[in-house]
């Protein structure tokens, strides 16, 4: 940073946004580690389970991931030709997305057809991932996602990923398998290494989770 800043001032500057950038996304992440567990909690309530079997199955906070992403997308003079990011799910129990209040441009997959997410400058967008999936036993999808470009304006987001510790095992919790529904997903542990791996040849991961 410090060779496209001039003078003492204007690198206290720096270092003064920096530290007010830090403080910022701290107290945001902590509300969403707070917003993490109430969802999680609401999963089981909502399907008649114990307050805390999903809560459990994604284990201690203090051992879980939480990753932002900041995206930038640039004017694209070809939006019919380029994507932003291509389509894909999310390898998490829940992403919240906190999108530009002027430029849209997330879209999701449903019936073959792409639906976009209007922008809601007072709302976060989440979205369950493959984890809250397979955790669910298919009952809570993992949708499929892309973002498009725009022609003419910018497009920036903040996208906020809660992992649970690759070293933890992640399967369906009690009371979501039984006769009328199967259990659909395996036992999964690192799901993220293989994401990463099936992501890059155009897969969705979780096709590796189902049984």
């Amino acid at each position: 940073m410090n060779e496209y800043t001039k003078g003492k001032g204007s690198l206290n500057l720096v270092c003064c946004c920096y530290i007010c950038f830090r403080e910022t996304l701290h107290e945001y992440t902590t509300e969403l580690e707070k917003l993490n567990e109430i969802l999680l909690k609401a999963m089981a309530t909502c399907l008649n389970l114990e307050e805390n079997c999903f809560l459990d199955m994604y284990g201690e906070k203090e051992n879980a991931t939480m990753i932002a992403r900041f995206n930038f997308y640039p004017p694209c003079p070809r939006p019919d030709l380029v994507i932003g990011v291509k389509p894909h799910a999310d390898a998490s129990a829940f992403t919240y997305l906190l999108q530009d209040k002027q430029v849209e441009g997330l879209q999701f997959l449903k019936d073959n057809q792409w639906y976009r997410v209007p922008l809601n400058p007072e709302a976060l967008v989440i979205n369950a991932g493959d984890y809250a999936e397979i955790m669910s036993n298919g009952i809570f999808k993992s949708p499929v996602h892309r973002a498009v470009t725009n022609s003419e304006r910018k497009r920036m987001s903040l996208a906020v990923f809660c992992i649970p510790n690759p070293d933890r095992e992640i399967e369906p919790v009690n009371g979501v398998v039984n006769e009328a529904r199967p259990r659909l997903y395996k036992k999964v542990k690192d799901y993220v290494s293989l994401y990463f791996e099936y992501y890059q040849r155009g897969r969705r991961p979780i096709e590796a989770a189902i049984i």
